[in-house]
This record gives structure tokens, C-alpha cells and sequence, in this order.
């Protein structure tokens, strides 16, 4: 077992090509090796900012932890706020974060191995 508080894990400017708009940071609280299964990270998005349209090849879980954003797909958006847990299945394009006046901040969770396709230029 590991017990980490969040709090004391650093926080990490996210530099991808994959986030657009303002500040968007990540905090990793495990290692690589601490799960034979699954990633897991906290994002926060400062307001205005998003990820682009991506997919990844297994399934996300969101856990919206502070403030209201949005996920969308090609079909729909989404506002999302604290409590919303959001699944996205293995390959449904989509983005996520708080493009609006708000930022938003959540926990994502995807399967070990999982690789991201950014599909927005």
C-alpha cells in the first residue's frame, strides 16, 4: 500500500502540444511502477485553457475535483463541475478542460499501456 497526499506532490507546467489557451499543469502522485494497471494524475486547467481533440486506445475516467469545465466529443459538449465522474470508451474522440471564465481541475485514470492520438492540429 502507498499513501501519498496531494498536496505534497509537485506540480508540473504541462508543455504538450496537446493543451491550448492558458497554464495547464499536472501532478503525477505515483510512480511508474506503482500499478500494474492503471495511470493516474490530477490536471488543472487555468481558465481559458483545454486540451485538442484526442483519443486514447483505452478507456478515461475524469473526477472532477475543483471548478466547472467542459468534455466534449464530436457530438456533444458537456459542462462537467465538482462530483462529475465522466468515462470516455477507447477511441471516442474528444477534449477536456476549462475553456470558459472558470478553471477546472480533475483527476484522470487510464489503463496501463494506454496511448493518446491528438486528432486536432
Amino acid at each position: 500500500m502507498k499513501v501519498v497526499k496531494i498536496s505534497s506532490v509537485p506540480t508540473e507546467e504541462a508543455t504538450s502540444a496537446l493543451f491550448t489557451g492558458n497554464i495547464v499543469t499536472r501532478q503525477a502522485p505515483f510512480e511508474a511502477g506503482d500499478s500494474n494497471n492503471f495511470n493516474f494524475g490530477v490536471v488543472s486547467f487555468s481558465a481559458g485553457s483545454r486540451n485538442k481533440f484526442h483519443k486514447h486506445s483505452g478507456d478515461q475516467i475524469l473526477i472532477v475535483t475543483e471548478g466547472t469545465g467542459t468534455v466534449a466529443t464530436d457530438d456533444e459538449e458537456v459542462e462537467i463541475t465538482v462530483g462529475d465522474v465522466v468515462i470516455i470508451p477507447a477511441g471516442e474522440n474528444h477534449w477536456h478542460g476549462a475553456p470558459g471564465d472558470t478553471a477546472m481541475a480533475h483527476i484522470t485514470v487510464t489503463v496501463k499501456g494506454s496511448q493518446t492520438e491528438q486528432t486536432e492540429p
